[in-house]
């Protein structure tokens, strides 16, 4: 049995500019089909433009208000929202006030899956 508290996971910072921990992932557990990560950004904040070639996304909105953008397709999200982000779509959340998400991945999230503009 895996058991990982978020508390004790280190921040980092991915290749797309956003501050995540990751929950359950390959560098923490026997991960092999999809990972778990908190992501935050400063209000004002947002990730650099991009997509995964591999990885469907899901993202669900913890606390803060954001704006997501999806090949072009923009809502606004706020707590409860799930995003759905399928592979190859082009990407970006920008914080209008503090945001705190879950980034789910399948497969697992790795920084060489991740391409920009």
């Amino acid at each position: 049995m895996i058991v990982q508290n978020l508390s004790s996971q280190k921040p980092f910072t991915t290749r797309d500019g956003s501050q995540i921990r990751s929950i359950l992932d390959r560098a923490n557990a026997p991960v092999e089909n999809q990972s778990l990560a908190e992501a935050s950004l400063p209000v004002g904040a947002a990730t650099d433009r991009h997509y995964h070639k591999l990885s469907e996304e899901f993202y669900f909105l913890l606390e803060g208000t954001g704006t997501m953008e999806i090949d072009g397709a923009t809502h606004a999200v706020t707590p409860g929202d799930a995003i759905l982000i399928p592979p190859g779509a082009w990407h970006q959340i920008t914080a209008t006030t503090p945001l705190r998400f879950l980034c789910c991945c399948a497969p697992p999230y790795a920084h060489e899956d991740t391409y920009f503009e």
